[in-house]
């Protein structure tokens, strides 16, 4: 999938409600209850702030949108299809663009999965996690496994693209487990899959549970051997690891939103929390909108929607692109290793390449399969 255009943005787009909040979720989310008129007016803030940030940028060409969450399956597909009409009258796309909307596999969210195509949505990113009832109840889920299936069948109907989110390294899951949990749900045909390790995030319900002894994640072993199957199992079927969490069947079917982002691209961040990153007067510029809801409301109102806004150093931003590259089979230029001060002759990428992390290709530097399991280690010792 070649890269779009330098000038060419993407546009995330947060959506906060959630039915019901995971005990492993560390986002910025909010229980969907009573809050109608408080959406109403997040949806109208939304359009606002995209223009405003569209009168900063200048003229630009659409690349992308992720409509991500939180859930925003749960917002109104008139709702939707306005942030779409807005975004491709202020920034024209070349021809048509990958549009992602993120939902769970409720029966009650299926049923809106034809509006929601019919609004513009041309990709479902589903948030399946597991096709074990067990399993689901562990997570808090509100779905189970016979919903999921049924979700998948629906989605495949309504959305030429489709992905899912699988969650492995639960306590006490085996190898064994998790192959067949794996090749189950190859069999529901979608084409693009994000198999996640379960993250114990501090602030957490599960963060807690862990830190008070109610239960312990699987160990490094184990965790290694989960991802070792993952990696033989979705292979085998016919699917590529393009980024070290997500595994597609085809160039094709990879997420040019991702790609975008992981590619050091622009890109607007729209609604409560949503993180952005924008070339302003000729400078990479990282923003984070402000996180409560009525904040950003406000905030949008009174033409100051962000929390922070920071002008990158150049060595700041060349940073972040190979933080980035680096995850992906594409690999980085050794044009952006060498603006962070990192030559294939010196240490520590010379040392990080040696020992077999590491490999160059022409004038790139990618992950070998040893490194993509440790690849957070190799990073630290690359950068820090």
């Amino acid at each position: 999938m070649p890269p779009t255009p330098a000038s060419d943005l993407a546009l995330y787009v947060h959506w906060p409600y959630c039915a019901r909040i995971c005990p492993y979720c560390d986002f910025n989310v909010v229980r969907d209850r009573g809050r109608t008129a408080e959406q109403v007016a997040l949806v109208q803030a939304i359009l606002a702030d995209m223009a405003a940030q569209a009168a900063l940028t200048g003229p630009r060409r659409l690349a992308s949108i992720f409509f991500g969450g939180g859930t925003p399956s749960l917002v109104a597909p008139e709702a939707v299809a306005a942030v779409i009409d807005r975004a491709k009258s202020l920034f024209p796309p070349r021809g048509p663009i990958e549009i992602t909307l993120e939902a769970n596999p409720t029966d009650a969210e299926a049923a809106r999965f034809a509006a929601l195509a019919d609004a513009g949505v041309n990709r479902l990113s589903m948030g399946v996690q597991a096709l074990d009832d067990a399993a689901l109840a562990f997570l808090g889920r509100n779905h189970s496994a016979d919903e999921a299936r049924r979700a998948v069948a629906v989605a495949a109907r309504a959305f030429p693209r489709l992905s899912i989110d699988l969650i492995h390294a639960l306590p006490g899951q085996t190898v064994d487990d998790w192959r067949a949990e794996l090749t189950g749900a190859i069999e529901l045909g979608f084409e693009h899959v994000s198999p996640y390790q379960l993250t114990i995030e501090p602030t957490t319900a599960f963060g807690r549970a862990v830190a008070r002894g109610a239960w312990t994640p699987p160990d490094e072993d184990r965790s290694a051997a989960l991802y070792e199957t993952t990696q033989t199992v979705l292979e085998a079927a016919g699917f590529d690891a393009y980024e070290v969490s997500n595994h597609a069947r085809g160039v094709a079917a990879r997420s040019a939103h991702n790609l975008h982002v992981w590619r050091g691209g622009d890109y607007l961040g729209l609604g409560p929390g949503a993180h952005g990153r924008l070339t302003l007067a000729g400078a990479r510029t990282a923003t984070v909108a402000h996180k409560g809801i009525a904040a950003y409301v406000a905030g949008v109102a009174a033409g100051t929607p962000w929390r922070e806004r920071e002008t990158q150093s150049a060595r700041d931003a060349a940073e972040e692109k190979v933080l980035l590259g680096l995850r992906t089979v594409e690999g980085v230029a050794l044009s952006d290793l060498a603006a962070v001060g990192r030559t294939v002759k010196t240490e520590p990428l010379a040392g990080l390449i040696a020992d077999g992390f590491l490999a160059v290709t022409g004038d790139r530097v990618r992950a070998t399969v040893n490194g993509r399991p440790v690849l957070d280690g190799v990073l630290r010792a690359l950068l820090v």
